[in-house]
This record gives C-alpha cells, structure tokens and sequence, in this order.
C-alpha cells in the first residue's frame, strides 16, 4: 500500500512482564465518561466529526445511567469458581439469558438516547428498537453476543450493543480479578469475548506491558507481545500505519491467519481509548482493506469493516 508505512517487530518485546496484573476490571462510570470524552476531542478535527460526536453522546448517556441502575446479578459462586477450575469465563457470552436487570438498563438507556441529536435515520432506527417486542429484542442481544449482526440493521444493533457494554460492564466490575484465568489466544476471560484493540500501557509494574481489551465488557487483559490475537501464532507479525502517523497508532496483522487487530500505544498518549480511537483511525482499517488482510477486532461501531 503506498500509504501504509510497515516495520518489524523487536524480538526483545516477545514475552509478558511477571509484576504486570492479569487482569484490569472496569470501572464503568470512569470508562464511559473517558470514552465520552476521546470521541469528542477526536470529533473536533475529523472528517467523522458527525458520528463521532453522537458516539460521544452515546457513552455521555451510558455513564450517566450507570449510578441510577439496579445492582446487576452474577452467577451463582459455585459456577464462578467452576468457570475458573476449568479455564471458562465466568460471564459465558455464549450462555447469557436477558434478566430483569439488563431489560432495566436497557429502559434507561433507550430513553436517554432518545434525547440525543441524531441523524433521521438513526432515530428511525431507535423507533424501531423502542417498538420491538421481547422475542425481537432478544434477538438483537443474541446477534451483539455472538458477533453476528446483519449488516442491514446495524443502526438498530448499535443501541442495544451499547445497553450490553454498560450491562456486562457492571457484572465485570463485580467480579474478583484474582479468581479470573487465562481462558484462551484473544479471548476475554471475563465474558469469552474477543478484543477490541490492545493497549501498550505505561501504567506502574506494568511498562510496556500489552492488555486486549474486551468489545463487549471492557476488561482488560494481559497478552504477550507480538502475538496474533485472533491465531496466536508469533510468526509472520508485522506492524503498519498510516504514512506520517504519531506511531501510537497501528495494526499488529498476522501472515499467517491474513487477519489484524489494531494496537495503541497508550503509553505514548494516555488519552487513547480502544473504542473510540478504533474508530477514530478508520482510515487505516480503509486502507488495509485494499491489502491482503481482514479486520479481527470487533467493534459494534464499526460494523462491516
């Protein structure tokens, strides 16, 4: 690509850091006002300015909910402390049934994006969540969960996708990081989820360490460095970005897999955000398109790329 600029990676940097945590729970308030914020300075200077500033006004309202919810129930212990015997998420995505606390949030949260400046289509494509029935909104968790939402209602999905963050957001936060274990190569061992985007952080005992951070409930994850996320294999990794980029931005892709999850260098810029700097920088998932990868990071804003 003509635009794309392309290293290697430094061997030194393959391997964890034993001081660094494993894990990092959310903090939902703090994450969504931090993501409320990133989306808005991004959309002061981009040529997304419009949809970043209503995904802005998006994670506004999602912090905002959080305070006046009702607790979030977890599983029971035993099948929590099970899920970590036998290296499974204890939040099983794949297991997940809509209870009275996420159909809660949900009420909040449709109607404080009600109040939101919006594009018609996008309030069109609210009117259509607020009208659904049970079996129908069910049905747009199910497709969220299981990375599976049809191209030809993404507008609709993007509502419910957010409801989830906070909802998985709030069950993370009230999980014990120390009983949570690796639970697979790019896999959230919260929720199973995939990642977002991965963070080289700067944070104490944990320099240059690498974290993943989960699409659905936003934990964060300590994987080794110069590792395909999606394969797991160390050969063949390359790192590209856009030609005159700040360098804390780039795509970690895999030649063996042909797949690429973006990396921010968080430690460069701590206002990166995994959410809203991926789709900040669309114009390198634009460009990679034209190449021989394929996007592995999920994002529900960012549906079909």
């Amino acid at each position: 690509m003509s635009d794309i600029s392309s290293t290697q990676p430094d061997p030194s940097m393959i391997g964890g850091i034993p001081k660094a945590p494993f894990v990092r729970l959310p903090d939902p308030v703090a994450i969504f006002t931090r993501r409320a914020a990133r989306f808005a300075t991004l959309a002061a200077t981009s040529e997304l300015s419009p949809y970043l500033g209503f995904l802005a006004s998006i994670a506004e309202a999602q912090a905002a909910a959080v305070p006046s919810l009702p607790p979030p129930e977890l599983p029971d212990a035993a099948i929590v402390a099970r899920a970590g015997q036998f290296a499974m998420p204890p939040l099983d995505r794949g297991a997940f049934k809509p209870d009275a606390t996420l159909r809660a949030t949900c009420a909040c949260l449709l109607e404080a994006f009600a109040a939101i400046s919006k594009p018609e289509a996008a309030e069109v494509a609210l009117g259509r969540v607020h009208s659904a029935d049970r079996p129908a909104l069910d049905a747009m968790i199910a497709s969220i969960l299981s990375d599976s939402i049809p191209f030809e209602t993404v507008a609709e999905h993007v509502y419910v996708a957010a409801t989830l963050q906070v909802h998985f957001a709030r069950l993370a936060a009230r999980l014990d990081s120390a009983a949570l274990v690796p639970v697979g190569v790019g896999a959230c061992p919260v929720c199973g989820g995939p990642p977002v985007a991965s963070l080289i952080v700067g944070w104490y005992g944990a320099e240059g360490t690498r974290y993943a951070s989960c699409a659905l409930c936003s934990t964060l994850w300590n994987e080794v460095r110069v590792k395909c996320l999606a394969c797991g294999s160390t050969k063949g990794i390359g790192y590209q970005e856009v030609d005159g980029g700040t360098g804390t931005i780039k795509a970690e892709t895999c030649d063996e897999c042909g797949s690429y999850v973006k990396v921010f260098y968080q430690h460069k810029d701590v206002a990166l955000d995994p959410v809203a700097d991926d789709v900040g920088s669309l114009g390198l998932d634009v460009l990679l398109r034209a190449d021989v990868y394929r996007r592995a990071g999920v994002n529900p804003y960012l549906i079909g790329y």
